[in-house]
């Protein structure tokens, strides 16, 4: 089945410095900084990553970073519970700018 997203292209994500390498160094060096054993262990790190990437829907890095949680010890479980963290902040900011609507509606009704 043909998908807009192709697993195969998550191996690729190297190649996407070829035309600006100095900006690429920069952010890989950054990206592995962040995920080196610092006040947070790498696999806490690969959790949180895990329930980011499903909220900012990147299924590259939900795919990456469900193998990087397993190959961590990290359950299927404890996946689910940070998926449903996300999950729960990401409808919460959505419900919380219910303000913004209703501002503009008491704002309107003057």
């Amino acid at each position: 089945m043909e998908t807009y997203y192709k697993p195969e292209d998550l191996g690729k994500f190297g190649t996407i410095g070829e035309e600006a390498p100095e900006l690429a160094e920069k952010f890989f060096a950054y990206y592995n900084a962040v995920f080196e054993e610092g006040e947070l262990t790498a696999r806490e790190k690969s959790l949180i990553a895990l329930a980011v990437a499903h909220a900012v829907q990147c299924p590259y890095c939900i795919d990456a970073y469900t193998n990087d949680c397993l190959n961590k010890g990290v359950s299927e479980a404890q996946m689910t519970e940070a998926v449903h963290v996300a999950a729960a902040i990401r409808g919460g900011a959505s419900l919380v700018h219910g303000v913004q609507m209703k501002n503009i509606v008491k704002k309107l009704e003057m």
